[in-house]
């Protein structure tokens, strides 16, 4: 199929209201250490990516199904069963002042199918793995080939790691500036520069990011003229912040918090159930873990609808498999996977061999919104059972260290198809194998590779349904729930999560935002 802009839609933008000459301030739990959307895939990164950088092949984010729509390609067709072709918008311009070119969009993309740069690998590996690259046909044109036919063509194409960057002015940053080096992706990370409707005038990694409008934006105008970011970690503070005007707008709000910030008639929250899956993640290498009866036990003995009361007042919404309803015909909540069941966890655990040793429970003190409250939880449970834990607070990162027993993760919903939660995550070479938590054996990428390139979804369907069974019988991991998560403002401030972003996602393009 072939897709085109006609002369209305410029027309339209043309028409559409002027933007507002308006900042917002607001106070986020966490700010990333980078920028960089080919590199990134955390929570706290993949908020700020959407404001600042362009794809190639967009889609309505009104909308929870995926209804493609021209990006910064006009037009793309499938050439043959692995080649697709694609069209440029001209007119273009990066924040820099850069035109956009074929060349710009087969250096933003090669980085990630041919990747040279470490990070690049460990995305191109979690995603790309079937991109054989990118070429240049004529100054907007371009070709992608992959090495077998892809079923996922549009939608890889629309992912945060293939937007576009700047492939000059990158190259330039340092060192030889007609040569990619490692260097120059590390500069980048620290001085992002994109097509988006805002552009970065100020960043301070970890800390703050400022956004001003970028006038020449090919698309409809960005209808603020400033946002300021700026990372306040605790709770309380953000909630005060809030209430005497510091900010306007603040992320990461429990639910035990809604009724005393709408209490406020200055206040409101806007909240949704968040496409991501908060985990309990198993290093399944470890001697103490090994043990496949022991990790069932561990899982049946979690009582997650509990956990959903307790800590989400039930707005939440705990699965029985690894599936979002955003999947579409690939939706699949019928195998139970994971369940509650003591007698059976203490029947498990007395075959398992476990004798009672101390198992390790890492978590952050702020990352996840109610993490460390649910690993808490989860840790008395498993005590009930005859499990001794001891929960280590940790905001480094530990999912790599062999001596991690037990810890908290979220999974993501990527893009909207199985691949995107549980195949990013579990595939075979993806984090958690590199990381060192599981080894897959043949049978499991065998599997893999029917799920992940089948042509007929029954049959992607079946290879699905036969993972999620070994990850009932051999778990890597349990699936808690999917978080409801708020966002406070100002009453005068409109704006609300959309359904079809990937979570945390912090839209303030023309119509995802407005100020009374």
């Amino acid at each position: 199929m072939k897709f085109k802009v006609f002369a209305a839609t410029a027309l339209m933008a043309a028409l559409s209201a002027p933007a507002l000459a308006q900042e917002l301030k607001v106070g986020s739990q966490n700010m990333p250490p980078f920028l960089d959307p080919g590199r990134d895939h955390s929570n706290v990164g993949q908020q700020f990516y959407v404001n600042t950088f362009d794809v190639l092949i967009d889609r309505d984010a009104a909308k929870a199904d995926a209804d493609f729509r021209p990006g910064l390609a006009t037009e793309w067709k499938r050439i043959d069963p692995t080649t697709m072709e694609l069209k440029l918008r001209q007119g273009v311009t990066f924040h820099n002042g850069d035109p956009l070119t074929a060349d710009d969009v087969v250096f933003s993309l090669n980085r990630l199918f041919q990747p040279t740069f470490a990070p690049y690998a460990v995305r191109s590996r979690d995603r790309f793995g079937n991109f054989k690259g990118a070429e240049k046909v004529d100054d907007f044109t371009v070709r992608i080939q992959t090495h077998r036919p892809e079923p996922l063509w549009e939608t890889l194409l629309n992912t945060q790691q293939l937007m576009i960057i700047p492939a000059k002015y990158t190259k330039a940053l340092t060192g030889d500036p007609n040569v990619a080096e490692d260097s120059d992706f590390e500069a980048f990370s620290l001085a992002p520069v994109g097509t988006g409707p805002y552009r970065i005038s100020e960043y301070v990694p970890g800390e703050k990011l400022t956004w001003e409008r970028f006038d020449s934006y090919w698309d409809k105008k960005a209808p603020l003229e400033k946002v300021s970011m700026t990372r306040i970690p605790e709770m309380a503070s953000r909630i005060t912040a809030l209430k005497s005007g510091a900010v306007d707008f603040i992320t990461n709000i429990p639910p035990d918090q809604i009724a005393t910030i709408e209490s406020d008639q200055n206040l409101k929250v806007e909240g949704a159930v968040t496409p991501l899956f908060h985990l309990i993640i198993y290093n399944t290498q470890h001697e103490l873990m090994k043990n496949p009866k022991f990790r069932q036990a561990l899982n049946l003995a979690v009582d997650r609808e509990t956990l959903n009361e307790a800590l989400w007042l039930g707005k939440g919404v705990v699965p029985t498999s690894h599936t979002f309803p955003q999947f579409g015909e690939l939706y699949m909540p019928e195998p139970v996977i994971f369940k509650y069941d003591v007698d059976e966890a203490k029947k498990l655990l007395a075959e398992s061999g476990y004798n009672g040793e101390e198992i390790r429970l890492d978590t952050s003190a702020t990352y996840y919104t109610n993490g460390f409250l649910a690993m808490q939880a989860v840790s008395e449970m498993w005590n009930g059972i005859g499990v001794k834990t001891r929960i280590n607070v940790d905001d480094k990162w530990t999912g790599g260290d062999p001596t991690m027993n037990v810890r908290n993760w979220s999974n993501p919903m990527y893009f909207a198809d199985p691949f995107g939660g549980f195949g990013v995550m579990w595939a075979p070479g993806g984090p958690a194998e590199s990381e060192g938590r599981i080894k897959t054996d043949a049978a499991f990428a065998e599997t893999f590779d029917k799920f992940r390139f089948s042509e007929k979804v029954e049959d992607r369907k079946a290879a699905y349904a036969a993972l999620m069974e070994r990850t009932r019988q051999d778990p890597p991991f349990l699936v808690l729930y999917q978080p409801y998560e708020s966002w406070a403002m100002r009453k005068n401030v409109n704006w609300r999560p959309l359904p079809g972003h990937i979570a945390y996602v912090l839209d303030f393009r023309n119509g995802a935002i407005g100020i009374d």
